[in-house]
């Protein structure tokens, strides 16, 4: 049996550490994109990175966009391995299609500018809706759940986070535009 190739040594000026540092939040991000849970994403994370790094021919960071698309490129593939093995079947309509969404809205800081910009838009909501939002997406409590806390019927819950989603994506949109 023969050995394994070590991999060679990053070749002079290459930085892993900037490398990591810039690209690791966009990688989990288009993880979570895809649908991974935020643990499943972190792994995923990992390995992009690992794989990027243990290539005999280093790793050329002509420019972030590129590097970016690349780093992605390699996530997608650990997620369909991981797929396999997992014995699930993953169905993707249009990778590239996804791929052309990611980059409109992640943009060159890869979603930095679009998270900002949602913490904002989020401070314009009223409490009362800002908290049912977070009892939603962050707790992930019921409907019912969030109608008991905030003292409203069910059909009032969902009237207040509908409101308050539509008030999200108008003031995302206009601060994008």
């Amino acid at each position: 049996m023969s050995k394994a190739t070590p991999p060679l040594p990053p070749a002079a000026g290459f930085d892993a550490a900037r490398l990591i540092s810039s690209h690791q939040a966009g990688v989990w991000r288009y993880l979570r994109v895809l649908g991974c849970d935020a643990s499943l994403a972190e792994d995923l994370t990992q390995e992009t990175f690992l794989t990027v790094l243990q290539l005999h021919k280093p790793l050329e960071d002509y420019n972030p966009s590129a590097t970016a698309a690349y780093l992605r490129k390699v996530a997608y593939h650990r997620l369909m391995t991981h797929q396999r093995r997992a014995g699930r079947v993953v169905f993707t309509d249009d990778v590239q299609q996804l791929e052309g969404q990611w980059a409109h809205w992640a943009g060159e800081d890869q979603g930095e500018t679009l998270l900002q910009v949602l913490r904002d838009c989020l401070q314009q909501l009223t409490e009362r809706a800002r908290g049912a939002l977070n009892m939603r997406f962050g707790q992930r409590l019921t409907r019912i759940e969030i109608a008991a806390a905030l003292s409203l019927t069910e059909h009032g819950a969902k009237n207040l986070m509908q409101r308050a989603k539509k008030q999200l994506r108008v003031c995302i949109e206009g601060k994008l535009a």
